[in-house]
């Protein structure tokens, strides 16, 4: 009887321990996989927020573009502006040369 019963004590000790082993693997695999899953959207997020940054560079470099293009445009408008001036003054030099009451 003493034989039997440390047989199936034996039994019963090595059918928890391998429950507990079952165990502590589909935990460790639920904790594996939980972390996959959390990388997966650490990318994800990241991504977005990368996809985010990329818009709004270009939206700054358009808008630098635009305002060299303004300056560009400004810069000529007031060249010309200047030429034109100078124009008249030189009209108006020529005008005295040829007035006969000057």
């Amino acid at each position: 009887m003493n034989t039997f019963l440390a047989i199936i004590i034996v039994i019963v000790a090595v059918a928890v321990i391998a429950a507990l082993v079952v165990a502590l693997r589909r935990r460790n695999r639920r904790h594996i996989e939980e972390r996959r899953q959390e990388a997966r959207d650490t990318r994800s997020y990241a991504e977005a927020a990368r996809l985010e940054a990329d818009r709004k560079t270009a939206e700054a470099n358009e808008r630098a573009a635009r305002a060299e293009h303004e300056r560009l445009a400004a810069q000529q408008q007031e060249m010309a502006a200047s030429a034109q001036r100078s124009a008249v003054q030189d009209m108006h030099a020529r005008a005295d040369e040829i007035d006969p009451d000057l």
